[in-house]
């Protein structure tokens, strides 16, 4: 865009500018107001608005998405890793890593991903409203309760032998799955911490740093593992140990960031005594997000479950782990530019833009769906060589290539479902969601994979390809509730919920 247009939208955006915006937001602020400024322009030509907008909504989202991108690739790949470290000891050892990493450990990390979305609809809406005090409280409340979350999961981690088994999963994997979870307690407390600070970042589009130190800590992860793992000789419980230890590295580093960083100064104010004020109001609104981001997260886990139950459940779970491994690789794409819809949503929202909320939701969709697409057709080509990056046996590689088709058209999905879960958490429709993903999920998809997978025979396809059909349904019934929404109704419900948990209902810190 010219000088000159920018020229033009100058006036507005000092009007609208209500509060001082820290010094880092500043250019972010007056995109934002420019972008609804020409939405809202009847004067423009259609064309040039389109043009317009769409330019300066790309590069809002790809400032949040690309280095969004980077951290979730970069965690899920020490995920990954540790996952190759314990396949290549053995296929018990693969069978074990997997179905505690993807059984266990997945179980409370979306519960951890799911209370922590309160807090990122929240200081969304509160940083678009100007409202940064309130930032570092939220962050602080979402920590407590994750905490203490934290400490009644602990409990499934330490019974995980008996709880697989009584969920019919065969002994021999269930002992090594066991061992391997315990060396993940420490990770669990890490989650309860990282997960509000890493919203508490990205509602401010504070993303690159979080990917410096991501990508930074996965070199140590790798050399720390192959040091423990290999020379030292201490297995499974060595592996998740270390990756225990490299989700701590991430955490301290990100809040001495905070702690140190000019961009944070107005939104952490230091420890307050708010921040156990409000706990049980808090926590209800936490219990909403988590069930809806749980009921998403778990689904596809209980496909791995399932998998433990049909003949020659080795072969299963070491094939649907390799598929679920490489599509939770592909899923950090989308949950990135879930993570982006959800940011700019929720700021646009608390700013009073309706139409760069509705328009910030078409484009961020788009993008994901055709990024989306094209890793489902490299997944297709790649499909019989994809297997030997996780370990050698042959006849995993055949089973791998033979579910490939179905991973393609999961990742396809993945393209516009987490984008418009992301568009709910920036709204603050959690709790609705939540009851769209119980009747699509565990009423449709888990019940039809079953049928297909034990009583027509047809193994982990049949279960995998009855929980895509509940995934259809899903995104389709969210496609059409977002199609109509109304966003200046969703305007007046983020002020309303703005007031309702701002406990002192002060004006914003910063005036102009």
């Amino acid at each position: 865009m010219g000088s000159s247009e920018d020229g033009v939208y100058q006036p507005i955006l000092q009007n609208n500018e209500a509060t001082l915006s820290p010094q880092s937001s500043e250019k972010q602020n007056e995109s934002s107001n420019k972008l609804e400024y020409i939405l809202s322009d009847p004067t423009l030509p259609v064309l040039k608005r389109f043009r317009l907008a769409t330019w300066i909504e790309l590069k809002l989202i790809f400032l949040l998405a690309a280095p969004a991108v980077a951290v979730y690739m970069v965690n899920y790949c020490m995920s990954m890793s540790t996952q190759i470290f314990s396949g290549h000891l053995g296929n018990l050892e693969l069978a074990a890593a997997s179905l505690g990493n993807t059984g266990i450990q997945v179980f409370a990390y979306g519960l951890m991903l799911g209370m922590g979305s309160a807090v990122e609809t929240l200081c969304g809406q509160a940083y678009g409203a100007h409202k940064y005090e309130m930032l570092g409280v939220y962050m602080q409340r979402s920590t407590i309760l994750l905490t203490i979350t934290g400490v009644f999961i602990c409990f499934i981690y330490i019974f995980s032998k008996p709880i697989l088994i009584l969920l019919g999963e065969s002994p021999r994997i269930a002992s090594a799955a066991a061992l391997f979870v315990f060396g993940l307690i420490p990770q669990l407390f890490a989650y309860a911490v990282n997960m509000p600070i890493q919203k508490f970042l990205q509602s401010q589009s504070i993303v690159a740093p979080s990917a410096y130190i991501s990508a930074a800590t996965l070199v140590l992860h790798l050399l720390l593992s192959w040091l423990v793992v290999y020379k030292i000789g201490l297995g499974l419980l060595g592996a998740s140990l270390v990756l225990s230890l490299s989700w701590w590295i991430i955490v301290v580093a990100q809040f001495v960031y905070i702690l140190k960083s000019e961009r944070c100064k107005y939104t952490w104010a230091g420890f307050s005594l708010k921040a156990f004020s409000g706990l049980p109001e808090f926590f209800k609104l936490s219990a909403g997000s988590a069930v809806m981001l749980c009921l998403e997260n778990w689904y596809f886990q209980i496909l791995v479950l399932l998998a433990g139950l049909v003949d020659n459940p080795e072969l299963a779970l070491d094939s649907l782990s390799i598929c679920m491994t490489v599509q939770g690789w592909v899923f950090m794409i989308s949950i990135a530019f879930q993570a982006a819809a959800s940011v700019r949503v929720s700021n646009e929202l608390g700013a009073g833009h309706p139409k760069a909320a509705a328009f910030s939701v078409v484009t961020v969709t788009w993008i994901s769906i055709v990024i989306s697409v094209i890793a489902g057709i490299v997944v297709l080509a790649l499909r019989d060589v994809i297997s030997y990056g996780f370990t050698d046996g042959e006849i995993v590689a055949n089973a791998v290539s033979d579910l490939c088709p179905l991973l393609a058209l999961t990742l396809a999905l993945n393209g516009v479902q987490p984008v418009l879960s992301g568009v709910a958490v920036g709204c603050g429709w959690q709790t609705f969601v939540a009851y769209v993903n119980v009747g699509c999920y565990y009423v449709i998809g888990v019940p039809l994979g079953s049928l297909l997978g034990f009583y027509f025979k047809l193994g982990a396809k049949g279960i995998w390809s009855g929980m895509i059909g509940g995934t259809v349904i899903q995104t389709m019934i969210l496609l059409w509730i977002t199609f109509r929404t109304d966003w200046n109704k969703e305007v007046e419900d983020a002020m309303k919920r703005l007031d309702k948990w701002d406990d002192d209902k002060r004006k914003p810190l910063l005036k102009k």
